[in-house]
């Protein structure tokens, strides 16, 4: 079949995906091969293809398409996660545009919208990631709330609730008014705002004034009656509804005439005690700080500890409560503006500073979460990070860059218990049922709970009806956090034969972002179920920037769409500038001319492979100079491949690359093919065509994992190939029992030939001679190096002789490599009137050159002041020039002869 004149990926890429898929060229099975086992990190359900994941997506396929051509049983698995807080926004917002609300139905009519707008859109980022060039086992794909990963959900929890490490209780949780539920605290992302603080009047209850001017260093703050008060400085004054108590250090002076005081609550009315505890920083604010228990964990905190009254002043979508008695209903940030004027009006506002402070958000709806007493499920997670830790600081478990591992340190080691409980109804509702007369048994199934509810209560008569069954479902991450092991259906089936074939995995690609969330409990959950990590190494992606170096995002409109670039650059194209900038771990500053540089590159093998294939072959004699050329470019392909081994091994894939792209386009395109080339209208000797055709085979072997379609498309042009042959599954040409030494000599060799090469060529470009008109070349002394290895020089000089002389030659132009010099005697092949010209011209701006220089260092004002290395960088333009014009001299003098 014939090779277009112009490579079309629309033309290769569907093709050849559709030819994969009928072949089962990316099914795995268990056999006798080593595995090589990636797990997919399930993108979202509500997610369509954006640049992370092309990013993250190409470096997976990249390594198991290599891990393929290795011989080893490469299985990627691919999914999707539920995504429990972003779906149900999905459906309810659905559900609104039709005029229905979530609190209309009941919660399996919700399901079932939530179902079918799964079924709808759940598929369309995995059908998009085969544009791509995935080649994910797409038989395997998995879903974390399907059948098998939601019982193995539901077994964890009750196994781990039956070993006292998952329990319910009242506590401080970050709560999203938007999503109405609670978050994990890695959930929260903090953000600088630009806020104020507020210095507020507490009065002293009961006053009697006394103390005129206070103990000596003591601060007093009285109004125009003479009333005394103190100040408190907060950023959020539409909390002091909550307050129950005023807090100082006992260590602080200014603030010791407070002791054993109460206050009365600016605008509220209510009297609070106040308390000591060095928890307040004396520095900041004025160092009386207001304890509002229900609605800050360090409040919480002093409120247990002095058992304080704790007053929740807000409901669960952040409007004020009928507890807070004022401001009821109003919207958290409508009561801040108005309370400020309010306590203005009132006398109760000192005053009011400009302020930055940190606030934390929800990761999910970007809203400012509001810490909140609440009853929720909880794991304990100090017994994970003791198991999780050791084996990522010892090394046994790997991460590229190795600098996250101070990360991943510095969180297991200030572990918190993970909130796992969400007020949601999409999601894995948590196995707990609740009795008739109170407390609750915690089972995988209905009847299972029914009969441990018989045995707890001692009423053999109860049934499923008289349960309650909780709630809340599950985060969504306590059902990713089993996927290396759910996948293969190893909580359900621990010993199958899958689970001990695949398990553990080998690389996890993914970024930084989510390394508490995901990748810390995946390693908790494999030590605690599989007694092993869940995956050998851990690659983290950088973040995608636009070229200015801001986050790509919709709402910035910076984000290309992945399918349009695919539709303009073709998949391979795409890929490979998507990896030309992608050093592990380090942000990736992605610009379409990377893409352009990929398509261009496709070309370049294209059209390299037309090139020979269009050679007539004849049954004829080696030359010597396709010979020496053949033996080189075999010694580059063990020495670079070496190379690329090493780079993948360290997972520096985005060198790899590039390493294998110079390998094409300066080393095979540019020089080799150039050496073997027949003169034009001459056939190619058919050995010399045979080791060049098993030179692309290799090239298309190396570059194939990073540029699937169009290696496929030219693999199968090399030779006849039969029906469900492909290169993904031809073996990596191995080298190890190569020589690597005599490789790199040859090619050391070759690299000083290449610069003779270039010296000839400089000369016909000064000179103005074109490649057309032969030359002879001189070598002034013993040369035993070049003359073994003077046919590849004379074909690519276009030289008659190469000769060796002991004196240099009249009328020759020269050039030097290394210590030896080269000679291209010009006889008749210049006018020697324009060369003279140009020469005397090229001496006078020398000379002028030498004398501003000169002028410069006889001026002693300069000499004195000017740096050492600037005196130094003048001197060395002295002796350039001098040299320049001591060859020009003696050139121009030669030409005159």
């Amino acid at each position: 079949m014939e090779l277009a004149s112009k490579y079309n990926p629309a033309d290769v890429e569907g093709k050849w995906y559709q030819y994969w898929l009928d072949n089962k060229l990316f099914s795995s099975k268990p056999d006798g091969r080593e595995p090589y086992t990636v797990v997919i990190p399930p993108p979202n359900v509500t997610g369509v293809l954006h640049m992370g994941h092309m990013l993250n997506n190409t470096i997976q396929d990249i390594l198991v398409r290599r891990a393929r051509m290795e011989g080893k049983n490469a299985c990627w698995v691919p999914g999707t996660d539920h995504a429990s807080i972003a779906t149900e926004a999905k459906v309810v917002n659905k559900l609104a545009q039709q005029g229905i609300k979530k609190t209309d139905l009941t919660r399996d009519e919700f399901l079932k919208h939530a179902w079918d707008w799964t079924d709808e859109h759940g598929g369309i980022i995995l059908k998009q990631l085969r544009k791509l060039g995935a080649s994910c086992d797409w038989d395997r794909t998995a879903f974390t709330m399907d059948e098998e990963r939601s019982k193995s959900v539901i077994k964890v929890f009750v196994d781990l609730y039956n070993k006292g490490l998952i329990y319910r209780g009242v506590r401080m949780v970050n709560w999203d008014p938007k999503a109405l539920t609670a978050l994990s605290d890695e959930e929260v992302i903090y953000k600088e705002e630009h806020s104020k603080l507020y210095y507020l009047r507490y009065y002293v209850a009961d006053d009697d004034m006394s103390g005129e001017t206070g103990a000596e260093g003591e601060v007093v703050h009285r109004d125009e009656q003479g009333r005394r008060y103190a100040v408190v400085a907060t950023t959020r004054p539409e909390t002091i509804m909550g307050d129950t108590a005023m807090c100082i250090n006992p260590n602080d002076v200014k603030n010791r005439w407070l002791s054993g005081k109460k206050v009365i609550v600016p605008l509220v009315g209510r009297v609070i005690p106040v308390i000591e505890d060095d928890y307040v920083d004396i520095e900041f604010g004025t160092g009386c700080l207001k304890v509002t228990p229900a609605h800050d964990v360090n409040d919480y905190m002093l409120g247990e500890k002095y058992n304080l009254p704790s007053i929740d002043i807000f409901n669960d979508n952040g409007t004020l409560s009928e507890a807070a008695g004022l401001y009821v209903g109003m919207d958290r940030f409508d009561v801040r503006a108005q309370i400020e004027k309010d306590l203005q009006e009132a006398g109760l506002m000192e005053k009011v500073e400009a302020y930055t402070n940190k606030v934390g958000f929800s990761e999910r709806t970007n809203v400012a979460i509001e810490p909140k007493l609440s009853m929720q499920w909880f794991l304990k997670m100090q017994h994970f990070a003791d198991m999780a830790l050791p084996p990522v600081m010892n090394d046994e478990l790997k991460f590229y860059p190795a600098k996250y591992k101070n990360t991943y340190k510095n969180w297991l080691e200030n572990i918190k218990d993970w909130c796992i409980s969400r007020q949601l109804w999409w999601g894995h509702r948590i196995p707990a049922y609740f009795l008739p007369q109170g407390g609750y048994v915690v089972a995988e199934t209905t009847e299972e709970a029914v009969k441990l509810a018989q045995e707890k209560t001692g009423d053999a008569n109860l049934k499923a009806e008289d349960l309650r069954q909780d709630e809340d479902c599950l985060d969504t991450w306590f059902s990713s956090w089993l996927w290396p092991i759910s996948l293969f259906n190893g909580i359900n089936d621990p010993n199958n034969e899958e689970i001990n074939y695949y398990y553990p995995t080998s690389d996890l690609v993914t970024g930084p972002d989510i390394i508490f969330f995901w990748v810390a409990r995946m390693i908790m959950a494999g030590y605690e179920y599989k007694g092993d990590m869940p995956f050998k190494n851990v690659y983290f992606t950088g973040i995608v920037r636009d070229k200015l170096g801001r986050k790509m995002s919709k709402s910035l409109g910076n984000s290309p769409d992945p399918l349009d670039l695919i539709e303009r650059y073709g998949a391979d194209g795409v890929r490979m500038g998507m990896m030309l900038s992608a050093p592990a771990g380090n942000d990736i500053l992605f610009d379409d001319t990377l893409c352009e540089q990929g398509r261009n590159f496709n070309n370049k093998i294209w059209n390299a492979f037309r090139l020979i294939k269009g050679w007539e072959v004849a049954d004829i004699e080696q030359p010597e100079y396709a010979q020496l050329a053949t033996k080189w470019f075999d010694s580059l392909l063990v020495k670079v491949s070496a190379e690329i081994d090493d780079l993948f091994s360290k997972y520096r894939l985005s060198e790899a690359l590039m390493a294998v792209y110079k390998l094409f386009w300066d080393e095979f395109s540019s020089w080799y093919l150039e050496m073997i080339k027949p003169a034009y209208g001459q056939p190619i000797d058919k050995k010399t065509y045979e080791a060049t055709l098993h030179f692309f085979d290799v090239l298309l072997r190396q570059l194939h994992p990073f540029m699937p379609f169009i290696t496929e498309e030219l693999w199968q042009h090399i030779y006849d190939r039969k029906e469900g042959e492909s290169i993904m599954t031809a073996q990596m040409e191995s080298y190890a029992d190569r020589n690597p030494e005599q490789s790199i000599q040859l090619c050391n060799t070759f690299d000083q030939l290449k610069e003779v090469i270039s010296g000839i060529r400089n000369i016909r470009l000064q000179k103005n001679i074109a490649q057309k008109e032969a030359l002879e070349m001189q070598v002034m002394g013993e040369n035993t190096f070049l003359m073994s290895y003077a046919e590849v020089v004379k074909k690519m000089g276009n030289l008659t002789t190469v000769s060796i002389v002991n004196e240099k030659p009249e009328g020759a132009a020269s050039f030097m490599v290394g210590t030896t010099e080269y000679f291209i005697p010009l006889g008749g092949m210049i006018n020697v009137e324009e060369e003279l010209a140009k020469l005397e011209a090229d001496l006078k701006y020398q000379e002028g050159f030498l004398q501003s220089v000169l002028k410069k260092l006889s001026n002693e004002k300069f000499v004195s002041k000017a740096p050492a290395n600037v005196i130094d960088m003048e001197r060395k333009k002295q002796a350039d020039a001098e040299s320049k014009i001591a060859s020009l001299k003696e050139s121009i003098a030669a030409l005159k002869k």
